[in-house]
């Protein structure tokens, strides 16, 4: 059946969310989020903040400071008049399939919030219906919210934006700032979708996402682990983590960091540690592992178990456990008082419920 569509590139905001947002979690018992001072979690409910949604404009802002100076800037464009902020183009889809019918004809329309980016529309389709139904990102499903909590999940804002944290002081900033440079430079990328063998072919554009000349695509540079000629010569293609054959004609994800000899079968894109699918095809490479943006940086930085953000301080507690906080946070969920002090409240450690 042939497809009438449209494809909207800059992303389509909801009402922010944020304070008042509904846990979805507690499923009516929180009447809305009320966040705590420093902690990402609800006052009322102790649901982390990813229980209560942000809106769409709040990701898509946070994902295009994220992908901001990067290779990956031309994923986003120029919030206008916002001083040279960035909004993240992720691929909103729309899909119109017409209904044949004796009647007068009629449409189905199916929305999808994110779809890789540099693919028709039907491949497009195709490698999302290569992910679990739970996972598809289709508008107003279990999917679309699934994609939304990852984001916030994998992605924090405050493990790459010192805006967003708590309290940094300057030299805190400073090595904030240099950290979240290195990972861009060095670790940070965003998945390619191909057919096997068909895997940077793609990559068009430069790394401040301008469009490359003819000559430059025609001769692309040859990675370390693997050079283009090579892999293309192959006549089997094997997925790099569960060792399965890859079918020559379905899809799969290529990190360029990696280097194109290697290829994931969608499903296996995953971080190393969580095991979770990589949201929006986003990635950190370190010693031949793919990881998430969270698992990545807490394992060069120790990470707040009171407030869940990264450690930029010389000093902080640390737990018989191994779990460390800053001093200051090291307290009483209920009344605040330092737990090297016996206060009497009901469960002082907890954070909140869900833990990362």
């Amino acid at each position: 059946m042939d497809m009438i569509s449209g494809m909207q590139k800059m992303s389509v905001g909801q009402p922010p969310a944020g304070r008042g947002a509904v846990c979805l979690t507690c499923k009516g018992i929180c009447s809305g989020f009320q966040p705590h001072s420093w902690r990402k979690a609800c006052t009322l409910c102790h649901c982390s903040q990813e229980d209560h949604l942000s809106s769409d404009v709040d990701d898509d802002h946070k994902m295009g400071h994220l992908l901001a100076d990067s290779k990956h800037a031309h994923l986003t464009a120029k919030v206008k008049g916002g001083d040279g902020l960035r909004i993240y183009k992720r691929n909103r889809m729309i899909v119109t399939n017409p209904v044949v019918s004796r009647k007068d004809p009629t449409f189905n329309t199916i929305t999808y919030d994110w779809a890789p980016a540099g693919l028709t529309q039907k491949l497009a389709m195709q490698y999302i219906e290569l992910l679990p139904e739970e996972m598809q990102p289709v508008a107003g499903t279990e999917g679309a919210l699934y994609r939304r909590r990852q984001l916030m999940k994998q992605l924090p804002a405050y493990d790459h934006d010192p805006s967003k944290c708590h309290s940094l002081s300057e030299a805190e900033v400073k090595a904030m700032t240099q950290f979240v440079k290195s990972f861009k430079e060095d670790a940070m990328g965003v998945g390619e979708v191909a057919l096997p063998g068909e895997g940077g072919k793609t990559g068009d554009k430069d790394d401040a996402g301008k469009q490359k000349s003819e000559k430059d695509q025609a001769n692309p540079e040859p990675t370390t682990n693997g050079t283009l000629d090579e892999h293309c010569k192959k006549n089997e293609y094997h997925c790099s983590r569960c060792g399965q054959l890859a079918a020559l004609d379905s899809l799969v994800v290529y990190a360029e960091r990696a280097g194109y000899d290697r290829l994931w079968h969608p499903t296996c894109f995953v971080c190393a540690e969580c095991g979770e699918t990589l949201v929006d095809l986003v990635y950190f490479w370190k010693k031949e592992t793919l990881l998430c943006g969270r698992h990545y940086c807490q394992s060069l930085r120790q990470r707040c178990a009171g407030c869940d953000e990264l450690i930029f301080s010389e000093t902080f507690h640390k737990h018989a456990n191994g779990q460390v906080w800053h001093k200051e946070h090291f307290c009483c969920w209920q009344c605040g008082q330092s737990l090297n002090v016996q206060c009497g409240c009901t469960n002082p450690s907890q954070s909140r419920k869900s833990q990362h």
